[in-house]
């Protein structure tokens, strides 16, 4: 900004003269300060013929308004500290519950392999003597302790038209000495 003759300053093209944005700033700082009255209640008691503002202390001068940094916002720590604190302890908790639960459950899943191993021996005992009852030489001679003997030649019967073929035979053999008959006429 240059000043031109008689001292006033020229405003730079678009822009607001200096003078102009002095006496808003002055009038702003009057009206903010409290000790002394606002400009325009001063204006208004000087009359209508004068526009010029009145003159400002030099204390209203330095008290402009300034953009003042907000308040630091501190927030409560001890609420977070707990919530933080409570977290890293429900995470342990947690962890060391989940941590028991799979160690209990892996010494009954050893117990129950133990127990199907035992099971699985005893079914195969089972089988075997199973096979060993089913043999032709053992179940004749349960057929013997009982009272039974070998049957002759058997007979057959054709089913289409009911013909029997070959003649039934009644057993002729004698039942062994072992069989569990009761005496005749003993009653």
């Amino acid at each position: 900004m240059t000043t031109a003759r008689g001292g006033q300053r020229v405003p730079r093209s678009g822009g607001r003269t200096a003078e102009r944005a002095e006496r808003r700033s002055l009038m702003r700082g009057a009206a903010t300060a409290r000790s002394e009255p606002p400009v325009a209640a001063e204006l208004s008691t000087q009359g209508s013929s004068a526009l010029k503002p009145a003159p400002v202390s030099s204390s209203a001068l330095r008290a402009r308004l300034r953009v003042a940094p907000p308040t630091p916002v501190v927030a409560p720590r001890m609420p977070f500290v707990l919530l933080v604190l409570s977290v890293v302890i429900g995470g342990v908790l947690g962890v060391l519950v989940l941590n028991t639960k799979i160690n209990e459950n892996a010494f009954r899943l050893h117990d129950l392999e133990q127990r199907q191993t035992v099971l699985n021996v005893q079914e195969e005992q089972l089988q075997q003597e199973i096979a060993e009852q089913e043999s032709p030489g053992n179940l004749a001679a349960a057929a013997r302790r009982l009272g039974l003997v070998p049957a002759g030649s058997p007979a057959f019967i054709r089913m289409p038209d009911g013909r029997v073929l070959g003649v039934p035979q009644p057993a002729t053999s004698q039942p062994s000495i072992t069989s569990q008959q009761a005496p005749a006429g003993g009653g």
